[in-house]
């Protein structure tokens, strides 16, 4: 494993409400000696969200991204590999901010960590929290 890859749920709830992290992925997240990202598609999320006035996504997404840069995850910037192996990835689930994250953690051999249990279905390197 190459170190974690938080989803855009994960990483909100870190940054705004830590509490609804459960114990495991809390310490997952703070443990140092594991290489933590963030992808950009889960900055373009919060975007769309917040733009179409989504509950819970009142959040500035560069505000997210300076934070998240501060708590030391690494950026995953949206790379031709990613967006190809989306093609391959079975119709498990439709929501295509999702499928992306599972793309880039496929390719680049990350663990997802997710808050949707459904992505489970994509394999070993997915993980629900």
């Amino acid at each position: 494993m190459n170190g974690y890859l938080a989803d855009t749920h994960v990483l909100l709830w870190w940054l705004l409400e830590p509490e609804k992290l459960p114990r495991r992925a809390a310490n997952e997240l703070a443990d140092w000696t594991v290489p933590m990202r963030y992808s950009l598609v889960s900055i373009w999320e919060v975007a769309i969200k917040t733009s179409l006035r989504k509950p819970g996504f009142d959040v500035d997404p560069m505000t997210v991204r300076d934070k998240l840069g501060a708590e030391r995850f690494a950026e995953l910037s949206l790379r031709p590999e990613h967006i190809a192996h989306v093609a391959t990835l079975p119709w498990l689930h439709r929501d295509p901010f999702d499928r992306m994250l599972v793309a880039q953690a496929a390719v680049e051999k990350l663990t997802l960590l997710t808050a949707d249990a459904s992505l489970k279905r994509y394999g070993r390197f997915v993980r629900a929290v």
